[in-house]
């Protein structure tokens, strides 16, 4: 917008280009317009300035920004509506679009910003409609039909901005908007567009005031509509028709409230056949579709007002015509709507039209309803509610014909076709009821076809109208049971697994939905519909036991005992079934069998487990009088059980095994032979139907056998054992199983009987091979006769492990094993033929592991003499021999050696060499089996377990046969090749099963006599070197086998074997080393090993464990070899006085195996050599080695640590190193270039080689107390070495080959200075026990800290924290050395030394050693040091008191302020650091000194402070800010005057802070409010700040600003005009956050501010502020800005 000329306007003007027009200025709308005039603007009144420079903020480009405006205005015209209103008229008509006006004078306002004006206008007209006068209404109706008709074109916001002024003025003055609406009607004169919609929508709005203008306005529009050409006016006549009839119909339904009763719908009438006559047979032939559809739209209520004879008249062409519009319009809700209303219309007039158009009527209804409903298109199915509509209206008028049309259209096979017409028949159904009632026959007649259709869809709609037909009766008629079964059919559907993605059409998705609607139906019919309750009982029960019904069992058993209870209800104790020779009807039997079955599997079908348990509790009686009382006890139990686990973590075994005890309780309690044999019955019938459930067939199987376990009857007995073995599906492994489990369950009350049945069928054809013998298996394949041997072998094992103990032994060779190995081989020609069949082989093994154990168990098995045990193990040699050896695919070892197991328990014992030939080929098959790769996820694993235990419980079986040194001696022969194999998996294996057989024999180690254990040394040199194997397995097995060693032979000794030996028991805490991967480690622990078998060994087992672990050094393993060296070593330590003369032997054979391995023992012998030679020679030696090359080679670092060994002599090394490393320059500077700015610092290399064999000397384990004596000396020096050292670099000949060394990647440890000073303090430190030290300072990053310059600093204030942490003792040598630092002339030592000394001061530590007198006056001495960093780390030690001695503060109180104001005012530091340190300080000290110290530099502080609230830096914003609070914090209660003054200053500068950008600085202003609140006298203030300003609590700012502003203002009104002009400050903030925060707290005081406040505000530069912010870049500033001017309205 152009700003407005500077130049006054005149008093009175010509307008140019109108001769003779004079504007004058009381009666011209815009002459005090020329705001650049300063005269003008001061005359104006606030709240018109107010509006003024909102409405001119209306053409802002930022859409955010225009809906702020718009908001502050209509905020404004909430308390002064009128002038809001004249406001806006004067400004529309200011900026009018009159081509007249000079371009000076009035700039042009677009429409998009004259429609926003408008709405606002709309929103105050609609909120204080009663309370403008009739003059201001009448202006905005003038301005709003201006506005409106300004332009004949359309621009459809801005008009229907000014029409919806129009209207909701309307509402009240509608005889002055119909006046000025009705001057821009005439007659003969086409109507601006809006004129005729605003009519409209007038009519809508306030019906009873235009109603009665109807007549004339049809009378004045009728002619129009000839006249109108254009579409969209056509169009916008439809609406008005449509609205107008709408409208009309309301007020004759409320003729009662109407002014005028009189009105008739006579009155309109001939008007609307009129329009009708013009829309229906002109505007409908339009091409034009969006004229067609609002004809159509105003033609449904049109139909309404037409006379009777009239409509009956059109309807043959109405009708057509608009059934015709379906075919050319997509979107159809219009027309099915207005169909629906003319459709009413004719029927409420009773029309005969009706049935002449009918089928046409439902060809066109049925084909809309047929269209496919996509979920996202709410207008296909808002059309489908409407077309429904209309076919209820069809069907109160024809019901028979609707019928005829609709039943027949089921037939077809059409999809869509079938789905919309039975929608249809669901809706007519509910709609229709009373027409329909006559009709159910035919219509259930006709659902024939549509039962059998195997569409998804269809199958839903199906579903959906069998659930209408419920409600109303239709399933009680014949055919009904046909809809009930349906239902039934779709609860059996398979639901989805997973619900898939797959769309809405998807055929998964459908098949899901149909079961899920098809369970709810049938559950909300039972228990909602009362009238089914007699046609669902008992029908339901034929469902029951058929299988294809079995998905349903849950939703049926549900129904089922929601109906039976309301039976139990109406009669208590009769039964609810009657048969009353209903033969389709399941039995008691046939009931109790179905449900028990099913519910083995509990959480299948929804949980059809629990549904079925409670229809049998309450069918109780029913299945037998006598279960009432014990089914009441446990069927609650089972379903607490289920309630209690989840599918996963069911066991299925134990549940089971619970359903079986319920059914044995149940038999017990029923105790009726008879009732007992036809149960038995039931079951063996229901068998074949569980063929395609294997784990419910196996179940019932057991139930089968558990009932005939109950029977009394030995021939019932025997006849359904001969037919389960007739009938058995052999193929199957789970019935095989369950067929064994049913005989065995049976032999344990009828084992004769059931021996006896076997032996008969084993005799039977099955087994003869003639082709001339017919039998039952005559047609079975050579495969299906395995399966049956396979199914009888295992029913032996069942018998055996289930009959009673004491008749098993008389039977167990006799009648089981002979049966079982007749069933197994085959004779041909009298030569016996074994089988390959792998199933058969298990099967034997499994049986004969199952009979062995059993009969181990009897009472009289350890005596019992198995004659046939040889060729048993035999036979299971071969299965074992017959496996491949190097994979494992199936468990036959597993098994044989299970049966092996528990035959070698039984009497006669094995042969030697039979043992000894299992034993081998037991191990061979597992040892070399080959383990699956890495990363492989492999479903053998548990199978190689299971293998692996097995065979470890065959060898510990047969070890118990052999309890004696011996007998260990001969098991471990067997291991030791796969103890020293070179695969690793066959070690880990062999020496988990050494240790397993160590651990049994110790466990069962019984000693009558004490005796040698002979062969120790030599056990223990086969293990102990596998302590460090390459697999640690391995190496944690090796250490449990060398454990039970020594505790076996301290059982010999004589201790009893609960002793726990204290040196043994050290074994067990070394094998978590073993874990470790580092070979050091390892061999570490192996040291640990050997010192503890020393401790424990017998003298007369010393050589021959020697000489073990030295064949041992050629282990193919060299982990294992080298372990067998320091084995060897340790014992030659430990125990070398038995062997004295062989240790110079020794000696020199390591030494000179220095340079040509590096195997551990040699360099033991190499460093020892060394240790002996600087005993004599110290100096020379440290001479000689520190003119080594460097960086140092291995050995000499090698060499160096030997030098540590004994102390005396590393003390004297230690010192020797000491003073080569402080007695040279550590630098010298040069200038690598003539021109470069400063020097490059390069190292001397006599300190450097002397830190680094520092380092070595200290890294030696035996350096400690050498270490220890040197304490403060090393630590003090290597400390200053690193000061020194960071940034120097190596002289260039070692540079070149340190990268020359670090390119091979052969470096270990850095050459560069300052890093070797790091690594020779971090090994002092832990050689001299401060490991928490370097663990706190690796974990903080410490030490690379300390590496650096930028970090250099903040490494020693870690280091001196983690010192006084961890060794506070040794602080005050430490403390002496550094002090003596303060007059070094190089600087960075100076800045290190204070930084370590003040980080000090941060702990209790100093204080408890008495060392905080001493500090503080070397500190202080400091104060004036040249250097800032080390003033400012004064000033940082100082505050660190606050910290570490609390309690001292106020004794040192004064030093300590005056040292920190003396920081604030330091005037030598460019960059403030000094005091920013001196605020941080001061804060953390505030809290501690004396109130009269803080009183005399309080006020200082403040002001000195007080600058760095704006500061650019955010470090020293938080820094002040948070001081200032600690401030208040400490004069709570005692604020003066004087402070209170800075308090009040500060807050305006604290709130809007919150908003800062930066963290921090809200932080601090956090914690600065809520420690200023106390001060501020005012609770509601201070619980406010407690409230919202907590630390990690979210802030709505404009909240919390808001609730703040009305307590200030409340409590100190004094206060606005400075918070304003201190808010007026930041306005000009150079942060966006501050610069919109600022008018937020300008608004929010204004708001709370009393009106009598006013002088205290300069308006106009208020004003002038927030205008000029306005214009700010940033649009959420204009966003604030505006609305803050919104809320200066409380100053009008």
């Amino acid at each position: 917008m152009p700003p407005a000329s500077n130049q006054s306007s005149p008093s009175a003007f010509c307008l140019p280009g109108i001769p003779g027009s004079f504007w004058f200025e009381d009666s011209c709308p815009c002459s005090h317009r020329a705001r650049g005039s300063h005269a003008t603007a001061m005359s104006e009144s606030y709240v018109k300035r107010l509006f003024t420079i909102l409405l001119d903020a209306v053409t802002d480009k930022d859409p955010q920004v225009q809906e702020q405006v718009c908001g502050a205005l209509c905020a404004l015209g909430e308390s002064q509506p009128e002038e809001a209103l004249r406001a806006c008229e004067e400004h529309l008509r200011l900026h009018d679009k009159v081509l007249a006006l000079p371009p000076w004078f009035s700039p042009q306002l677009a429409h998009p910003y004259r429609t926003m004006i408008l709405r606002v206008m709309e929103t105050v007209v609609s909120s204080h409609l009663g309370e403008l006068d009739k003059g201001l209404a009448r202006a905005s109706i003038l301005l709003a039909s201006s506005e409106m008709t300004k332009v004949k074109e359309l621009v459809c916001d801005w008009q229907q901005a000014a029409s919806n002024v129009l209207v909701a003025l309307g509402k009240r003055f509608i005889s002055s908007v119909m006046e000025e609406i009705l001057s821009k009607f005439q007659p003969g004169v086409l109507p601006h567009h809006f004129v005729v919609q605003t009519l409209a929508n007038l009519s809508v709005s306030n019906v009873f005031g235009v109603v009665p203008f109807l007549t004339s306005i049809l009378s004045t529009m009728l002619p129009m509509l000839s006249a109108a050409k254009p579409d969209s006016m056509r169009v916008v006549f439809c609406c008005a028709l449509q609205r107008f009839s709408e409208s009309t119909l309301e007020y004759l339904a409320d003729l009662d409230q109407a002014p005028d009763p009189t009105v008739r719908k006579d009155a309109f009438a001939t008007d609307i056949f009129s329009a009708y006559d013009i829309l229906f047979h002109h505007w409908l032939q339009s091409r034009e579709a969006k004229l067609r559809l609002a004809v159509v739209e105003a033609l449904g209520p049109m139909s309404h007002l037409l006379p009777s004879e009239k409509l009956e008249e059109q309807l043959p062409k109405l009708l057509p015509g608009v059934l015709g519009l379906y075919k050319k319009h997509a979107e159809t809700v219009h027309v099915s709507r207005s169909l629906g209303q003319i459709l009413e219309a004719a029927a409420s007039v009773g029309s005969r039209t009706l049935d002449v158009q009918l089928d046409s009527l439902l060809a066109a209804l049925h084909a809309q309803i047929c269209v496919p409903v996509e979920s996202s298109s709410p207008l296909v199915m808002s059309n489908q509610k409407e077309v429904l509509r209309c076919f209820t209206v069809l069907a109160c008028c024809s019901p028979d014909r609707l019928l005829a049309f609709l039943l027949p259209k089921l037939d077809t096979s059409n999809e869509r076709t079938r789905v919309g017409t039975l929608q249809v028949v669901r809706h007519i159904i509910n709609s229709a009821a009373a027409q329909m009632e006559v009709k159910q026959p035919f219509i259930l007649s006709s659902m024939k076809l549509p039962l059998l259709d195997t569409n998804s869809k269809v199958k839903r709609a199906v579903v959906q109208v069998i659930s209408a037909m419920a409600h109303h009766g239709y399933l009680e008629q014949p055919g009904g049971e046909a809809m009930i079964e349906y239902i039934v059919q779709q609860c059996a559907l398979p639901p989805e697994a997973e619900p898939q993605k797959l769309g809405a059409n998807s055929e998964a998705l459908a098949a899901d939905s149909v079961r899920a609607i098809s369970v709810s139906t049938l559950y909300l019919v039972s228990t909602t519909v009362d009238r089914m309750g007699d046609v669902l009982w008992p029908y339901l029960f034929e469902f029951l036991v058929p299988v294809r019904f079995t998905g349903a069992l849950t939703p049926l058993c549900r129904s089922l005992v929601h109906l039976a209870q309301k039976r139990q209800e109406a009669g208590a104790h009769a039964l609810l079934i009657q048969y009353n020779g209903n033969v389709t009807l399941p039995s008691p039997y046939a009931m109790a069998t179905r449900l028990l079955a099913v519910s083995s599997s509990p959480y299948l079908g929804d949980g059809r487990g629990a549904a079925s348990l409670r229809l049998l509790s309450v069918l109780h009686r029913d299945i037998h009088p006598m279960l009432g009382q014990r089914w009441a006890t446990a069927i609650p139990l089972l379903l607490e059980h289920l309630d209690g686990y989840t599918e996963e973590t069911l066991s299925r075994k134990e549940w089971e095994e619970k359903l079986l005890m319920f059914l044995r309780d149940t038999l017990a309690v029923v105790s009726d032979n008879t009732w007992i044999c036809q149960l038995s019955l039931e079951m063996c019938k229901q068998l074949p139907s569980y063929n395609g459930t294997p784990l419910e067939k196996n179940f019932l199987y057991k139930c089968i056998g558990t009932t005939l376990g109950a029977a009394s009857s030995k021939e019932v007995v025997r006849k359904h054992l001969q037919e389960l073995l007739e009938t058995a599906r052999y193929q199957e492994e789970s019935e095989r199983e369950g067929l064994a489990c049913c005989f065995g369950i049976c032999a344990s009350s009828h084992l004769d009987d059931t021996l006896a049945q076997l032996e008969d069928f084993v005799k039977s054809d099955v087994f003869r091979k003639s082709a001339g013998i017919f039998n039952i298996f005559k047609d079975r394949s050579e495969n299906e006769v395995e399966k049956v041997k396979s199914a009888l072998i295992l029913c032996y094992g069942h018998v055996a492990a289930r009959a009673p103990r004491e008749l098993l032994l008389a039977r167990v060779e006799s009648d089981i094993f002979r049966n079982m190995s007749q069933c197994f081989s085959t004779k041909v020609l009298g030569i016996k033929v074994e089988t390959k069949d792998l199933g058969l082989r298990l099967c034997l093994a499994q049986s004969v592991c199952m009979a062995s154990q059993a009969v181990r168990s009897s009472s009289h098995g350890s005596s019992f003499q198995l004659l046939r045990k040889p060729e048993l193990v035999a036979q299971m040699m071969e299965f074992i021999k017959a496996e491949p050896s190097d994979s494992l695919r199936t468990p036959m070892r597993k098994k044989a050696m299970l049966a092996c197991t528990y035959l070698a328990s039984l009497e006669p014992a094995l042969e030697g060499q039979a043992q000894a030939d299992l034993i081998h080929s037991c191990l061979h098959s597992i040892m070399a089996v080959l383990p699956e790769p890495e990363g492989v996820d492999s479903h053998q694993e548990p199978l190689y377990l299971d293998t692996m235990q097995a065979l470890k419980d065959l060898l510990t079986s047969l070890l118990q046969r052999n309890m004696t040194p011996q007998g260990l001696q001969v098991m471990v022969e067997h291991l030791s090749p796969w103890i020293k194999s070179p695969r690793g998996h066959e070690r880990v294996r062999a020496l988990g099963l050494s240790a397993c057989l160590l651990q049994h024999f110790l466990k069962h180690l019984h000693i009558s006599a004490l005796v040698p254990f002979h062969n120790l040394g030599l056990l223990l040199g086969l293990f102990s070197p596998r302590c460090a194997d390459l697999w640690p397995a391995t190496r944690q097995e090796a250490v449990s086998c060398v454990y039970s060693l020594l505790y076996l032979q301290l059982g010999y000794e004589g201790f009893s074997r609960d002793y726990q030996d204290d040196v043994v028991e050290q074994l067990l805490t070394l094998k978590d080393g073993l874990g470790h991967p580092d070979p050091a480690i390892l061999f570490h622990t192996c040291h640990s090993v050997a010192q503890i078998i020393g401790k424990r060994l017998p003298p007369d087992q010393l050589i021959s464990l020697l000489l073990t672990l030295f064949e041992g050094l050629g282990d193919p393993d060299q982990n294992c070899s080298r372990a067998a060296a320091v084995i060897v070593n340790c014992l030659l330590k430990e125990r070398g006085h038995v062997l004295l003369e062989k240790v110079p032997e020794i000696v020199s054979v390591l030494c000179s195996k220095l340079q040509e391995t590096h195997g551990e023992h040699v360099l033991q012998a190499a460093q020892h050599s060394v240790y002996v030679l600087a005993a004599r020679h110290h100096a020379a030696v440290v001479s000689s080695l520190l003119g080594s090359p460097l960086p140092f080679d291995s050995h000499t670092c090698t060499l160096w640590r030997a030098l540590a060994v004994e102390p005396g002599l590393a003390t004297q090394v230690l010192g020797l190193l000491l003073e080569k490393m402080s007695g040279d320059v550590p630098f010298k500077e040069s200038r690598a270039f003539l021109l470069s700015s400063a020097p490059d610092r390069v190292a001397t290399l006599p300190p450097l080689a002397a830190t680094c064999a520092l380092y070595e000397v200290a890294s030696a384990p035996a350096s400690g107390p050498a270490v220890l004596e040197l304490y403060p000396q090393l630590f003090a020096a290597l400390l200053l070495r690193v000061s020194c050292t960071v940034g120097v670099q190596l002289p260039r000949n070692l540079q070149a080959k340190e990268r020359k060394s670090a390119s091979s990647g052969l470096a270990s440890r850095s050459l560069e200075p300052c890093s070797s000073a790091v690594d020779a303090l971090q090994a002092v430190l832990l050689r001299g026990g401060n490991d928490d030290v370097v663990q706190r300072m690796e974990l903080e990053g410490g030490w690379q800290l300390l590496r650096t310059s930028a970090g250099h600093e903040e490494g020693v204030t870690r280091l001196a924290s983690a010192m006084a942490k961890f060794a506070g003792p040794r602080l005050p040598l430490m403390m002496k050395a550094l002090f003596a630092t303060q007059s070094s002339v190089y600087e960075m030592q100076r800045v290190s030394s204070t930084a370590f000394l003040a980080e000090l001061l941060s702990s209790n530590t100093v204080n408890d050693l008495m060392l905080l007198e001493s500090l503080l006056d070397n500190l202080l001495a400091r104060q004036k040091d040249t250097c800032a960093r080390v003033r400012r780390l004064v000033l940082r030690g100082l505050a660190n008191v606050a910290s570490g001695s609390p309690d001292k503060v106020r004794a040192h109180g004064p030093q300590l302020l005056t040292a920190m104001i003396g920081g604030l005012d330091d005037g030598d530091d460019p960059h403030s650091l000094v005091a920013l340190e001196a605020m941080v300080g001061l804060a953390r000290l505030l809290d501690l000194v004396e109130a009269w110290d803080l009183r005399s530099v309080l006020l200082h502080v403040a002001i000195r402070i007080r600058p760095f609230f704006d500061s650019e830096k955010v470090e020293f914003r938080s820094a002040s800010i948070r001081l200032f609070g600690h401030l208040n914090k400490a004069c709570q209660g005692d604020c003066e005057d004087v402070f209170l003054e800075q308090l009040v200053g500060g807050l305006a500068p604290l709130l809007l802070h919150l908003q800062d950008p930066q963290p921090p600085v809200a932080a601090a202003c956090r914690f600065a409010l809520r420690m200023c609140g106390p001060n501020l006298e005012c609770e509601e203030l201070a619980a406010i700040f407690q409230k919202h300003l907590q630390e990690g609590r979210g802030l709505h700012f404009g909240e919390f600003l808001n609730t703040t502003c009305k307590h200030l203002m409340h409590h100190f009104p004094d206060l606005l005009g400075r918070l304003l002009s201190t808010s007026l400050f930041y306005f000009k903030s150079s942060w966006e956050d501050i610069r919109a925060a600022a008018p937020m707290l300008t608004g929010f005081l204004a708001l709370h501010a009393e009106a009598e406040r006013r002088p205290q505000v300069d308006l106009e530069q208020l004003l002038a502020a927030l205008q000029l912010l306005l214009k700010d870049p940033a649009p959420a500033v204009r966003v604030k800005a505006a609305e803050t001017l919104g809320r200066l309205v409380k100053f009008a």
